[in-house]
């Protein structure tokens, strides 16, 4: 059986490792889109690439009935915390709105969705955390993505709910940074940096959420998955692996708690995943964290 599997926002982070990854696999015929021009055109010349805006219902509806995927795999979100906080009404056209428009189009033309979520739908009390913990957010960020959430669930599309953490990555002509990048690129500018010890998560590289998004597919799966890796650390420990990686000096790394910052949103102090359902259920093995940096390297080091 051939799989015409549709991305969302697949100019961004993880948009562009799907379609690295799915444009490989035999069996797959793959439309990519996403809101302004393909950034991949150059990369991926044969890859079908659709413009569309998933806040836009007309458009939506138009795009998932031409092209008829058996699957959507719904990575656009607005996922800058503070801006959500501060454009409440911006976040929740894009990260709810979004969705319903998605779902209205899935239920309509049986397609199997994958939604992808955050680790920002729990309080941050606990962690790390398995599917069935009770989500509480503590920012609109994780308000906007847990109402999604609660859509998608309650959906008789076929659905599955791919949460994940901290993800971390390179993809091109990609404008944000990530905590490898920040912290290696400073150290080797000499700036010292204040990086916090008092929040844990379970950082997730960019390639393996990809793969992870694309067992679910594979496989048809249904319900939540936690996609992440298996290791729970702090941005403080994460910076020193950094740092030690590729020999620089860690004495430039402060130590410090997040409430020495001022940001407009409030962050989950302690999160992480538990990640034993998608490795029984999946299959699904991520990296450590070492080998991410690696791979990070070598992808923007040659």
């Amino acid at each position: 059986m051939i799989n015409r599997i549709l991305i969302t926002g697949s100019n961004g982070l993880l948009g562009q490792k799907l379609v690295a990854l799915l444009q490989t696999q035999p069996g797959v015929e793959l439309i990519a889109t996403s809101r302004g021009a393909n950034k991949l055109a150059e990369l991926y010349p044969a890859v079908r690439f659709v413009p569309l805006d998933v806040t836009d219902r007309a458009q939506v509806q138009a795009v998932l009935r031409a092209e008829r995927p058996t699957h959507l795999i719904h990575t656009a979100a607005m996922t800058n915390v503070d801006e959500c906080e501060l454009n409440r009404e911006a976040c929740w056209l894009h990260n709810v709105t979004a969705v319903e428009h998605l779902l209205e189009a899935c239920e309509q033309l049986d397609i199997h969705l994958t939604h992808v979520s955050t680790d920002f739908i729990f309080s941050g009390e606990e962690g790390p955390l398995a599917e069935d913990a009770i989500p509480s957010p503590v920012n609109f960020y994780g308000e906007s993505k847990l109402a999604a959430e609660k859509l998608v669930q309650a959906s008789p599309a076929p659905w599955a709910i791919v949460r994940t953490v901290l993800v971390y990555g390179t993809a091109h002509d990609y404008g944000r940074t990530n905590i490898v990048l920040w912290v290696r690129d400073s150290l080797r500018a000499n700036t010292p940096i204040k990086v916090v010890d008092d929040q844990f998560r379970t950082p997730t590289l960019a390639e393996d959420l990809a793969q992870g998004c694309w067992l679910v597919a594979r496989q048809h799966a249904t319900g939540i998955f936690h996609i992440s890796s298996s290791e729970l650390l702090t941005p403080y420990q994460m910076a020193l692996q950094v740092a030690d990686f590729f020999g620089l000096n860690r004495e430039l790394i402060s130590r410090v708690d997040a409430n020495s910052f001022s940001q407009p949103a409030r962050r989950p102090l302690r999160t992480g995943f538990i990640i034993t359902k998608a490795q029984q259920q999946l299959g699904y093995q991520p990296h450590t964290f070492q080998d991410g940096i690696a791979l990070l390297a070598r992808q923007t080091e040659g």
